[in-house]
């Protein structure tokens, strides 16, 4: 079941995307304005969060400014703008994609499950505001050896850099120990180093922690 939480200032439209979510669903919480959202996702910490961008209180890049790194949410931002300096800015903030309300409930079904596994969504024509955007910037360097890590590989490779414990390391991603051993199993195979203390030198060095 992938818990969500609903941010959107109009009421109505809230009950409806409710209704047209399909199974594995679970809303956990909603919100109408930028402080009921931070206060909602901080206290549920829901595995993605629907977010619309234009609300009372600083909009929803405000919400991703406020909960940058302090929830382990993945953010999908759903909104009726497709303006491209809208989709830019909440990228550019931190959200893992950008559809807009004219999305089929099947469809963002389908966005948020994959959101929710870590991978980037965006409406078919957004995705050219954010390739463009970024092709106009100094793009990162990029590491074949990073790049081979699942999302989930490197933000237990973060933590383990920061010197978490593995309990740790499964209560703040919500999963169990067993499963952090296997990414850590993964993670070292795939670098080709021997323990936890050469991943956090590799991590340091690459400026991950």
């Amino acid at each position: 079941m992938t818990t969500v939480v609903l941010v959107d200032d109009h009421q109505m439209f809230r009950t409806g995307v409710k209704a047209e979510l399909g199974d594995g669903i679970e809303i956990v919480g909603e919100a109408g304005d930028v402080d009921e959202a931070v206060r909602v996702i901080s206290a549920t910490r829901p595995d993605v969060v629907l977010l619309d961008v234009h609300l009372p209180g600083g909009g929803g890049i405000e919400v991703l400014r406020r909960l940058s790194g302090a929830v382990p949410s993945r953010f999908l931002a759903l909104s009726v703008s497709d303006a491209a300096e809208d989709v830019i800015g909440v990228v550019r903030g931190g959200a893992r994609g950008y559809v807009t309300k004219t999305i089929s409930g099947p469809e963002l079904t389908d966005a948020i499950g994959r959101v929710a596994e870590g991978d980037a969504v965006f409406s078919p024509r957004l995705a050219g505001f954010v390739l463009d955007a970024f092709a106009a910037t100094d793009a990162p360097a990029v590491d074949p050896e990073l790049d081979q890590l699942t999302q989930r590989e490197r933000e237990v490779l973060r933590l383990i850099a920061r010197g978490y414990a593995y309990k740790e390391i499964a209560k703040e991603l919500f999963i169990s120990v067993k499963t952090v051993e296997t990414h850590v199993s993964s993670v070292l195979r795939k670098l080709q180093l021997s323990n936890r203390h050469e991943l956090s030198r590799w991590a340091a060095a690459r400026r991950l922690v």
